[in-house]
């Protein structure tokens, strides 16, 4: 996911209906704390300093912290990280305390299961942010941090780095294998939402720039691991592109020069936004989740087919400021979608 001012405004709203803010933005003012160097591709190491020292308290206690031990033990001397996940995730010791007794057992499998294979998940991190180095060697790549947070983010991103709130990925999969590959597709695709720059935030398009911007990450995310990201969505969408599209251009025009985060909320732009992003958890009934992804890359694949230069392409895909250009230079939709409009997707 990508967040940025007013169209994130909505994300952020969108997110307590949604999958618990996987990766917008840090909602906050300038961190007190200065952000790490950039991350050395070959070298780059998972930063698991805070949960380790989350586990030993958790251990230490019972599995019943308080407040004062949190803030001692854990917040006080902290890194970087959970300086990033604090304001709008943790909020403080008293808040973290609450939600660790409200589900222990969900910190207690994250510390037993999934804190051991995220460690273990450095020699994915390092594959992949190689592979990045090798397509956009010019960008800086974050550091990533491993932190347990309030059960309410499943991570986020500061200046330099992202940071995975451990108890909140672990509960999206029983098994390790799955737990790993929701970590690989983090390093992947929520690195490119790094690596872009915030289009204007109040977007005459602000469902295409949203999809573009996820579409973009997607479409980077399948070239360096060499994976269809979410294959079930895309085999769901992809007999149904033209009634898809069909229905995208009609909320486009619902969305059309809105500031989905104005008061008082234009209800009827945000939930035409809400169709095809910010939706996981509560998608129409019959879709798959995160539409807009798929209807965005489906686009930026065009767009990379027709361009002559195609490292100018991927880096289109991370400097647009413009949507509705992107759309036109892309080509999309194909004449094959455009002359098989009448199948329709469920309403």
């Amino acid at each position: 996911m990508r967040a940025g001012d007013g169209q994130t405004t909505a994300r952020r709203w969108i997110a307590a209906v949604g999958w618990l803010l996987l990766a917008g933005r840090a909602a906050a003012g300038p961190l007190e704390v200065a952000p790490p160097p950039p991350a050395d591709a070959l070298t780059v190491e998972i930063h698991a300093e805070d949960a380790d020292r989350f586990a030993r308290l958790f251990a230490a206690t019972g599995g019943k912290p308080t407040a004062a031990q949190l803030q001692k033990g854990y917040l006080d001397g902290a890194s970087y990280g959970v300086a990033v996940f604090t304001p709008g995730r943790i909020g403080d010791a008293a808040r973290l305390a609450k939600a660790v007794a409200r589900d222990p057992a969900a910190y207690d499998r994250a510390i037993r299961e999934c804190l051991p294979a995220a460690k273990a998940a450095v020699t994915d991190l390092r594959a992949i942010y190689l592979a990045l180095h090798g397509l956009l060697p010019e960008r800086k790549l974050p550091q990533i941090y491993l932190v347990f947070g309030a059960g309410n983010s499943g991570g986020t991103a500061g200046p330099g780095a992202q940071v995975l709130g451990l108890e909140v990925l672990c509960a999206q999969d029983r098994t390790v294998d799955g737990f790993r590959a929701i970590l690989r597709r983090f390093f992947a695709h929520e690195t490119v939402h790094t690596l872009q720059r915030d289009p204007a935030t109040r977007a005459p398009e602000p469902l295409l720039t949203g999809a573009l911007e996820e579409g973009a990450a997607d479409f980077v995310a399948a070239i360096v691991t060499g994976q269809v990201p979410d294959p079930e969505r895309a085999a769901w969408a992809a007999p149904r592109e033209a009634g898809l599209w069909s229905e995208f251009r009609k909320d486009m025009a619902k969305t059309r020069g809105i500031d989905l985060g104005a008061e008082p909320e234009p209800k009827a732009a945000v939930a035409a936004y809400l169709r095809w992003l910010g939706n996981y958890g509560n998608a129409p009934p019959g879709w798959p989740y995160e539409l807009g992804y798929w209807i965005g890359m489906r686009i930026w694949q065009s767009y990379y087919d027709a361009a002559p230069d195609k490292r100018a392409a991927i880096r289109a895909m991370l400097d647009f400021e413009d949507a509705e250009a992107v759309l036109e230079r892309s080509g999309y939709p194909p004449a094959t979608v455009r002359s098989d409009a009448s199948i329709s997707p469920p309403q």
